[in-house]
């Protein structure tokens, strides 16, 4: 589960699964691939979805070329993102909100440095390239994930 950013569901595993054919790349016309995003679109219109694999879906379907699904799945996340000292990420629902003690820098969970890691490279996958806003807006998110850099230059991650 904590490999899934601590969403355990067949859509989220799927999404992951998908993501993965894609990036051989396999083409969209390969059956496995085709059933596929059909069963994540199927999914993405009749399940209200986690954040987690809502960044999941956004990002399958920006390599997939579907660009409304892509879309409509950031317009989503977008108004559930944490805009916060000029930056822009996610975190799950129901989190404990962050403590700020002196010296001590904040480090996310793995979970949302992954969750938003994946919006960044849904919001720069995009044919046509991303208009300026989405750069803007993505630049954002670029710098909140570089906050969240451990001293060795790396991040918290479950993969």
């Amino acid at each position: 589960v904590s490999l899934q950013g601590g969403v355990d569901n067949e859509v989220s595993l799927t999404a992951y699964i998908t993501i993965a054919l894609l990036e051989i790349p396999l083409p969209v016309t390969h059956s496995v691939v085709r059933n596929a995003l059909f069963c994540l679109e199927t999914a993405a219109d009749q399940t209200e979805n986690h954040v987690y694999t809502k960044a999941l879906l956004a990002y399958a379907f920006a390599l997939a070329g579907k660009r409304d699904k892509r879309k409509a799945l950031l317009d989503s996340l977008e108004k559930e993102a944490v805009k916060k000292d000029g930056s822009v990420h996610w975190q799950r629902p129901g989190k404990e909100p962050e403590v700020d003690l002196p010296y001590y820098r904040y480090r996310a969970p793995s979970a949302e440095v992954e969750m938003t890691a994946y919006v960044l490279l849904a919001s720069l996958t995009s044919q046509p390239p991303p208009s300026q806003e989405e750069l803007s807006f993505a630049s954002l998110i670029a710098k909140w994930i570089s906050s969240q850099q451990n001293p060795n230059g790396g991040f918290s991650s479950t993969q």
